[in-house]
Protein backbone atom coordinates (compact mmCIF):
# COMPACT_ATOMS: atom_id res chain seq x y z
CA UNK A 1 0.00 0.00 0.00
CA UNK A 2 1.54 3.66 -0.45
CA UNK A 3 -1.03 5.67 0.05
CA UNK A 4 -0.17 9.04 1.72
CA UNK A 5 -1.33 9.34 5.20
CA UNK A 6 -0.90 11.55 8.45
CA UNK A 7 0.17 9.88 11.58
CA UNK A 8 -1.97 9.80 14.37
CA UNK A 9 0.35 9.19 17.27
CA UNK A 10 -2.47 9.27 20.26
CA UNK A 11 -4.18 6.22 18.71
CA UNK A 12 -0.50 4.41 17.80
CA UNK A 13 1.27 5.05 21.03
CA UNK A 14 -1.95 3.26 22.60
CA UNK A 15 -1.88 -0.28 19.99
CA UNK A 16 2.26 0.18 19.89
CA UNK A 17 2.57 -2.12 23.05
CA UNK A 18 -0.15 -4.88 22.11
CA UNK A 19 2.05 -5.24 18.48
CA UNK A 20 3.31 -9.27 18.36
CA UNK A 21 1.22 -10.02 21.63
CA UNK A 22 -0.90 -13.23 20.88
CA UNK A 23 -4.05 -10.57 20.94
CA UNK A 24 -6.51 -9.68 18.37
CA UNK A 25 -6.12 -6.40 17.46
CA UNK A 26 -9.68 -4.58 17.08
CA UNK A 27 -9.90 -0.79 16.08
CA UNK A 28 -13.76 0.18 15.90
CA UNK A 29 -15.13 3.54 15.32
CA UNK A 30 -17.62 5.29 12.87
CA UNK A 31 -17.24 4.69 9.29
CA UNK A 32 -14.65 7.33 7.76
CA UNK A 33 -12.83 8.54 10.86
CA UNK A 34 -9.69 6.81 9.97
CA UNK A 35 -9.56 3.36 11.08
CA UNK A 36 -8.08 2.10 7.50
CA UNK A 37 -5.17 4.46 7.54
CA UNK A 38 -4.27 3.95 11.12
CA UNK A 39 -3.85 -0.31 9.85
CA UNK A 40 -1.46 1.46 6.81
CA UNK A 41 0.48 3.14 10.04
CA UNK A 42 0.27 -0.38 11.30
CA UNK A 43 1.52 -1.63 8.90
CA UNK A 44 4.40 0.37 8.82
CA UNK A 45 5.27 -0.24 12.23
CA UNK A 46 5.71 -3.98 11.71
CA UNK A 47 7.40 -3.55 8.13
CA UNK A 48 11.03 -4.90 8.22
CA UNK A 49 12.76 -7.35 6.34
CA UNK A 50 11.56 -10.20 8.21
CA UNK A 51 8.13 -9.43 8.11
CA UNK A 52 5.66 -10.92 5.81
CA UNK A 53 2.10 -8.36 5.77
CA UNK A 54 -1.12 -10.06 4.23
CA UNK A 55 -3.89 -7.35 3.62
CA UNK A 56 -7.79 -7.24 2.91
CA UNK A 57 -9.81 -4.73 2.51
CA UNK A 58 -13.46 -5.85 1.64
CA UNK A 59 -14.46 -2.12 0.04
CA UNK A 60 -12.11 -3.59 -2.61
CA UNK A 61 -13.99 -5.39 -5.31
CA UNK A 62 -10.14 -7.68 -4.98
CA UNK A 63 -11.48 -9.00 -1.79
CA UNK A 64 -15.17 -10.01 -3.03
CA UNK A 65 -14.77 -13.51 -3.06
CA UNK A 66 -13.63 -13.86 0.66
CA UNK A 67 -17.31 -13.69 2.22
CA UNK A 68 -17.02 -16.16 5.14
CA UNK A 69 -14.86 -17.43 7.56
CA UNK A 70 -13.74 -20.63 5.16
CA UNK A 71 -12.58 -18.13 2.44
CA UNK A 72 -10.66 -15.76 4.78
CA UNK A 73 -8.92 -18.78 6.07
CA UNK A 74 -8.07 -20.26 3.05
CA UNK A 75 -7.16 -17.17 1.60
CA UNK A 76 -5.15 -16.59 4.28
CA UNK A 77 -3.31 -19.69 4.40
CA UNK A 78 -2.55 -19.11 0.80
CA UNK A 79 -0.91 -16.18 1.04
CA UNK A 80 1.39 -16.93 4.74
CA UNK A 81 4.99 -17.24 4.23
CA UNK A 82 6.68 -19.75 6.40
CA UNK A 83 9.81 -18.06 6.36
CA UNK A 84 9.07 -14.82 7.78
CA UNK A 85 6.79 -13.08 10.60
CA UNK A 86 3.56 -13.20 9.10
CA UNK A 87 0.97 -10.18 10.14
CA UNK A 88 -2.53 -10.50 8.48
CA UNK A 89 -4.67 -6.51 8.20
CA UNK A 90 -8.52 -6.90 7.59
CA UNK A 91 -10.25 -4.06 6.86
CA UNK A 92 -14.21 -3.91 7.14
CA UNK A 93 -14.18 -7.31 9.00
CA UNK A 94 -18.11 -7.15 9.50
CA UNK A 95 -18.20 -7.77 5.74
CA UNK A 96 -17.33 -11.39 6.47
CA UNK A 97 -19.63 -13.44 7.95
CA UNK A 98 -18.54 -15.87 11.02
CA UNK A 99 -14.88 -13.97 10.36
CA UNK A 100 -14.69 -14.78 14.04
CA UNK A 101 -14.06 -18.28 13.54
CA UNK A 102 -11.25 -17.73 11.31
CA UNK A 103 -9.27 -15.68 13.74
CA UNK A 104 -9.80 -17.39 16.53
CA UNK A 105 -8.37 -20.80 14.25
CA UNK A 106 -5.50 -18.52 13.49
CA UNK A 107 -4.98 -17.04 16.52
CA UNK A 108 -5.08 -20.50 17.89
CA UNK A 109 -2.30 -22.03 15.41
CA UNK A 110 0.13 -18.83 15.97
CA UNK A 111 -0.30 -18.18 12.35
CA UNK A 112 0.40 -14.61 12.06
CA UNK A 113 -0.53 -11.30 14.24
CA UNK A 114 -3.70 -10.15 13.59
CA UNK A 115 -5.53 -6.43 13.51
CA UNK A 116 -8.83 -5.69 12.00
CA UNK A 117 -11.53 -2.80 11.37
CA UNK A 118 -15.28 -2.77 11.97
CA UNK A 119 -17.74 0.33 12.22
CA UNK A 120 -20.45 -1.11 14.52
CA UNK A 121 -20.44 -1.51 18.28
CA UNK A 122 -21.92 -5.00 17.96
CA UNK A 123 -18.69 -6.26 16.21
CA UNK A 124 -17.75 -7.69 19.44
CA UNK A 125 -21.01 -9.03 21.02
CA UNK A 126 -22.89 -12.15 21.80
CA UNK A 127 -21.31 -15.05 19.74
CA UNK A 128 -18.11 -13.18 18.77
CA UNK A 129 -17.28 -12.21 22.52
CA UNK A 130 -17.71 -15.71 23.48
CA UNK A 131 -15.88 -17.04 21.28
CA UNK A 132 -12.84 -14.95 21.31
CA UNK A 133 -13.18 -13.73 24.97
CA UNK A 134 -10.03 -12.40 26.34
CA UNK A 135 -8.11 -13.19 23.29
CA UNK A 136 -8.80 -9.47 21.58
CA UNK A 137 -8.23 -5.83 22.57
CA UNK A 138 -10.50 -3.07 21.17
CA UNK A 139 -9.47 0.59 20.34
CA UNK A 140 -11.85 3.46 19.13
CA UNK A 141 -11.00 5.32 16.84
CA UNK A 142 -12.47 8.47 16.24
CA UNK A 143 -12.66 11.51 14.22
CA UNK A 144 -10.01 14.05 14.45
CA UNK A 145 -9.31 15.87 17.47
CA UNK A 146 -8.64 19.89 17.81
CA UNK A 147 -5.01 19.22 17.84
CA UNK A 148 -5.48 17.00 14.85
CA UNK A 149 -7.39 19.47 12.43
CA UNK A 150 -4.53 21.75 12.79
CA UNK A 151 -1.94 19.04 11.77
CA UNK A 152 -4.02 17.49 9.44
CA UNK A 153 -4.91 20.87 7.82
CA UNK A 154 -1.64 22.87 8.28
CA UNK A 155 -2.64 25.75 10.08
CA UNK A 156 -1.72 27.35 13.53
CA UNK A 157 -4.07 27.28 16.33
CA UNK A 158 -6.14 30.21 16.08
CA UNK A 159 -9.61 31.34 16.83
CA UNK A 160 -10.35 31.15 13.31
CA UNK A 161 -8.76 27.75 13.40
CA UNK A 162 -11.28 26.93 15.72
CA UNK A 163 -14.18 27.94 14.29
CA UNK A 164 -13.54 26.15 11.58
CA UNK A 165 -13.08 22.88 13.51
CA UNK A 166 -16.64 23.73 15.20
CA UNK A 167 -17.66 24.01 11.65
CA UNK A 168 -16.02 21.41 9.93
CA UNK A 169 -15.58 18.66 12.10
CA UNK A 170 -12.69 16.14 11.88
CA UNK A 171 -13.11 13.68 9.32
CA UNK A 172 -9.41 13.30 7.85
CA UNK A 173 -10.59 13.48 4.23
CA UNK A 174 -11.58 17.26 4.78
CA UNK A 175 -8.03 18.00 4.37
CA UNK A 176 -8.74 17.97 0.79
CA UNK A 177 -11.24 20.66 0.73
CA UNK A 178 -9.13 23.63 2.14
CA UNK A 179 -11.37 24.67 4.58
CA UNK A 180 -14.09 25.32 2.34
CA UNK A 181 -17.78 24.70 3.76
CA UNK A 182 -19.68 23.96 0.79
CA UNK A 183 -17.70 20.98 -0.52
CA UNK A 184 -16.88 19.82 3.01
CA UNK A 185 -20.68 19.87 3.60
CA UNK A 186 -21.09 17.77 0.46
CA UNK A 187 -18.57 15.26 1.43
CA UNK A 188 -19.84 14.51 4.63
CA UNK A 189 -23.98 14.37 3.43
CA UNK A 190 -22.17 11.25 1.65
CA UNK A 191 -20.99 10.30 4.03
CA UNK A 192 -24.32 10.39 6.66
CA UNK A 193 -26.13 8.50 3.48
CA UNK A 194 -23.16 6.03 3.72
CA UNK A 195 -23.63 5.29 7.46
CA UNK A 196 -27.16 5.71 7.93
CA UNK A 197 -28.07 3.12 4.89
CA UNK A 198 -25.28 0.87 5.81
CA UNK A 199 -24.78 0.48 9.25
CA UNK A 200 -27.80 1.52 10.34
CA UNK A 201 -30.60 0.66 8.04
CA UNK A 202 -29.25 -2.71 6.76
CA UNK A 203 -27.47 -3.85 9.48
CA UNK A 204 -30.32 -3.51 11.94
CA UNK A 205 -33.25 -3.93 9.92
CA UNK A 206 -34.24 -0.65 10.12
CA UNK A 207 -38.18 -0.45 8.52
CA UNK A 208 -38.99 3.54 8.89
CA UNK A 209 -35.72 5.17 7.15
CA UNK A 210 -38.12 8.61 6.77
CA UNK A 211 -38.57 8.61 10.74
CA UNK A 212 -34.73 7.29 11.23
CA UNK A 213 -34.27 10.45 9.12
CA UNK A 214 -36.54 12.94 11.80
CA UNK A 215 -35.14 11.39 14.60
CA UNK A 216 -31.35 12.23 13.85
CA UNK A 217 -32.89 16.12 13.10
CA UNK A 218 -34.30 15.59 16.79
CA UNK A 219 -30.79 14.97 17.90
CA UNK A 220 -29.06 17.48 16.31
CA UNK A 221 -31.65 20.04 17.65
CA UNK A 222 -30.95 18.88 21.15
CA UNK A 223 -27.79 18.05 21.48
CA UNK A 224 -27.01 18.54 25.52
CA UNK A 225 -30.27 17.98 26.36
CA UNK A 226 -32.49 15.55 28.50
CA UNK A 227 -33.61 12.54 26.45
CA UNK A 228 -36.13 10.64 27.96
CA UNK A 229 -39.05 8.60 27.26
CA UNK A 230 -41.28 11.25 28.14
CA UNK A 231 -40.30 13.83 25.41
CA UNK A 232 -39.81 11.20 22.91
CA UNK A 233 -43.46 10.68 23.56
CA UNK A 234 -44.15 14.29 23.40
CA UNK A 235 -42.25 14.57 20.21
CA UNK A 236 -43.56 12.03 18.36
CA UNK A 237 -47.24 14.01 19.38
CA UNK A 238 -45.82 17.32 18.10
CA UNK A 239 -45.22 15.30 15.15
CA UNK A 240 -48.62 13.33 14.63
CA UNK A 241 -46.30 10.03 14.56
CA UNK A 242 -47.52 7.05 15.99
CA UNK A 243 -44.54 5.26 17.23
CA UNK A 244 -44.39 3.08 19.60
CA UNK A 245 -41.68 4.04 22.11
CA UNK A 246 -39.41 1.37 22.31
CA UNK A 247 -38.80 1.55 18.71
CA UNK A 248 -37.69 5.03 19.12
CA UNK A 249 -35.21 3.77 21.51
CA UNK A 250 -34.61 1.08 19.55
CA UNK A 251 -33.24 3.22 16.83
CA UNK A 252 -31.51 5.38 19.23
CA UNK A 253 -29.20 2.16 19.87
CA UNK A 254 -28.71 1.14 16.18
CA UNK A 255 -27.45 4.79 15.73
CA UNK A 256 -24.99 4.23 18.69
CA UNK A 257 -23.95 0.95 17.67
CA UNK A 258 -22.32 2.75 14.25
CA UNK A 259 -20.77 5.20 16.48
CA UNK A 260 -23.09 8.05 15.28
CA UNK A 261 -24.01 9.74 18.31
CA UNK A 262 -23.11 8.71 21.87
CA UNK A 263 -25.63 8.28 24.82
CA UNK A 264 -24.19 9.75 27.87
CA UNK A 265 -25.99 8.83 31.75
CA UNK A 266 -26.67 11.19 34.69
CA UNK A 267 -25.11 10.33 37.98
CA UNK A 268 -25.20 11.35 41.16
CA UNK A 269 -22.27 12.97 42.06
CA UNK A 270 -22.75 12.54 45.77
CA UNK A 271 -23.96 8.80 45.68
CA UNK A 272 -22.19 7.56 42.44
CA UNK A 273 -25.22 6.73 41.64
CA UNK A 274 -26.43 6.05 37.92
CA UNK A 275 -29.93 6.96 36.86
CA UNK A 276 -31.70 4.88 35.05
CA UNK A 277 -34.24 7.91 33.30
CA UNK A 278 -32.26 10.18 30.79
CA UNK A 279 -29.90 10.80 29.24
CA UNK A 280 -27.94 13.24 26.54
CA UNK A 281 -26.56 12.48 22.76
CA UNK A 282 -23.53 13.71 21.77
CA UNK A 283 -23.08 13.38 17.93
CA UNK A 284 -19.44 11.85 16.77
CA UNK A 285 -18.53 14.59 14.22
CA UNK A 286 -19.38 18.22 14.39
CA UNK A 287 -18.96 18.70 11.12
CA UNK A 288 -21.26 15.55 10.36
CA UNK A 289 -23.57 17.02 12.49
CA UNK A 290 -23.70 20.56 11.10
CA UNK A 291 -23.83 19.36 7.53
CA UNK A 292 -27.38 17.47 8.13
CA UNK A 293 -29.47 20.14 9.55
CA UNK A 294 -28.15 23.45 8.21
CA UNK A 295 -25.80 25.17 9.75
CA UNK A 296 -25.41 28.54 11.86
CA UNK A 297 -22.75 29.27 14.41
CA UNK A 298 -24.43 32.43 16.37
CA UNK A 299 -27.53 29.95 17.17
CA UNK A 300 -25.70 26.86 17.79
CA UNK A 301 -22.11 28.09 19.33
CA UNK A 302 -23.14 26.75 23.08
CA UNK A 303 -24.37 22.82 21.88
CA UNK A 304 -21.15 23.12 19.50
CA UNK A 305 -19.10 23.79 22.33
CA UNK A 306 -20.25 21.09 24.65
CA UNK A 307 -20.55 18.52 21.77
CA UNK A 308 -16.13 19.34 21.28
CA UNK A 309 -15.67 19.15 24.77
CA UNK A 310 -17.09 15.85 25.11
CA UNK A 311 -15.62 14.39 22.24
CA UNK A 312 -12.03 15.91 24.03
CA UNK A 313 -12.82 13.37 27.26
CA UNK A 314 -13.97 10.75 25.21
CA UNK A 315 -10.43 11.09 23.07
CA UNK A 316 -8.50 10.81 25.87
CA UNK A 317 -10.14 7.48 27.33
CA UNK A 318 -12.54 8.88 30.05
CA UNK A 319 -15.70 7.74 30.74
CA UNK A 320 -18.18 10.73 30.45
CA UNK A 321 -21.45 11.35 32.71
CA UNK A 322 -23.89 14.29 32.70
CA UNK A 323 -23.37 15.12 36.79
CA UNK A 324 -26.06 16.16 39.31
CA UNK A 325 -25.50 17.33 42.75
CA UNK A 326 -28.63 18.38 44.91
CA UNK A 327 -30.38 18.98 42.08
CA UNK A 328 -28.27 21.06 40.18
CA UNK A 329 -26.94 19.85 37.09
CA UNK A 330 -22.84 19.64 35.79
CA UNK A 331 -22.47 19.57 31.87
CA UNK A 332 -19.33 16.63 32.74
CA UNK A 333 -18.45 14.35 35.02
CA UNK A 334 -15.33 12.68 33.36
CA UNK A 335 -13.46 9.25 35.18
CA UNK A 336 -10.32 7.52 33.99
CA UNK A 337 -9.06 4.90 36.76
CA UNK A 338 -8.83 6.92 40.10
CA UNK A 339 -9.22 10.26 38.32
CA UNK A 340 -11.61 12.72 37.94
CA UNK A 341 -12.75 16.22 36.53
CA UNK A 342 -16.02 18.50 36.88
CA UNK A 343 -16.56 20.58 33.62
CA UNK A 344 -19.02 23.08 33.01
CA UNK A 345 -19.63 24.34 29.43
CA UNK A 346 -20.61 28.27 28.53
CA UNK A 347 -20.40 30.09 25.84
CA UNK A 348 -19.69 33.96 27.64
CA UNK A 349 -19.75 34.93 31.19
CA UNK A 350 -21.51 37.86 30.41
CA UNK A 351 -22.38 39.19 34.24
CA UNK A 352 -22.13 38.20 37.64
CA UNK A 353 -25.03 36.28 37.69
CA UNK A 354 -23.61 33.62 34.65
CA UNK A 355 -20.63 33.68 37.23
CA UNK A 356 -22.65 32.35 40.29
CA UNK A 357 -24.50 29.91 37.95
CA UNK A 358 -21.57 28.51 36.64
CA UNK A 359 -19.01 28.12 39.24
CA UNK A 360 -21.54 27.71 42.35
CA UNK A 361 -22.66 24.65 40.47
CA UNK A 362 -19.15 23.16 40.50
CA UNK A 363 -18.29 25.40 44.17
CA UNK A 364 -21.36 22.82 45.78
CA UNK A 365 -18.90 19.85 44.97
CA UNK A 366 -17.68 18.99 47.90
CA UNK A 367 -15.03 16.60 46.90
CA UNK A 368 -11.14 17.88 45.37
CA UNK A 369 -11.06 16.66 42.22
CA UNK A 370 -10.15 19.20 39.27
CA UNK A 371 -13.15 21.51 38.20
CA UNK A 372 -13.25 23.72 34.83
CA UNK A 373 -15.32 26.07 33.49
CA UNK A 374 -15.08 26.32 29.51
CA UNK A 375 -15.86 29.42 28.06
CA UNK A 376 -15.25 31.35 24.72
CA UNK A 377 -14.88 34.63 26.83
CA UNK A 378 -11.71 36.68 25.44
CA UNK A 379 -10.69 38.01 28.71
CA UNK A 380 -11.42 35.55 31.30
CA UNK A 381 -13.04 37.14 34.02
CA UNK A 382 -11.49 35.23 36.60
CA UNK A 383 -8.20 32.25 36.06
CA UNK A 384 -9.16 30.47 39.00
CA UNK A 385 -12.06 30.87 41.52
CA UNK A 386 -12.07 29.13 44.88
CA UNK A 387 -9.91 26.04 43.26
CA UNK A 388 -12.30 26.21 39.76
CA UNK A 389 -10.21 26.94 36.79
CA UNK A 390 -11.95 28.79 33.91
CA UNK A 391 -10.30 27.89 30.67
CA UNK A 392 -11.10 29.13 26.75
CA UNK A 393 -12.32 26.29 24.34
CA UNK A 394 -9.41 26.64 22.31
CA UNK A 395 -7.07 26.25 25.54
CA UNK A 396 -9.00 23.28 26.70
CA UNK A 397 -8.42 21.72 23.92
CA UNK A 398 -5.29 22.38 22.82
CA UNK A 399 -4.31 20.06 25.99
CA UNK A 400 -4.11 16.69 27.19
CA UNK A 401 -5.97 16.15 30.21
Amino acid sequence: MTKRYISRPLYLEKIRPFVNKSLIKVLVGQRRTGKSYMLLQLMDEVRNENSHIIYIDKELEGFSPINNDKELYNYVLSQLNPQKDNYLFVDEIQEISSFERCLRSLLNEERCDIYCTGSNANLLSGELATLLSGRYIEFKIHSLGYTEFLKFNNIENSDESLTHFLTLGGMPFLDNFDLQQQPSFEYLKNVYSSILLKDVVARENIRNVAFLENLVIYLIDNVGNLFSAANISKYLKSQKINMPTQTVLNYLRALSNAFFVYPTRRIDINGLKVFEIGEKYYFEDLGLRNAIRGFNMQNEINKLMENAVFLHLLHHDYSVYVGNTHGKEIDFVAQRGNERIYIQVAYMLYDDAAVRREFGNLMEIADHYPKYVVTMDSLPMQSSYKGIHQVHLRTFLSNKI
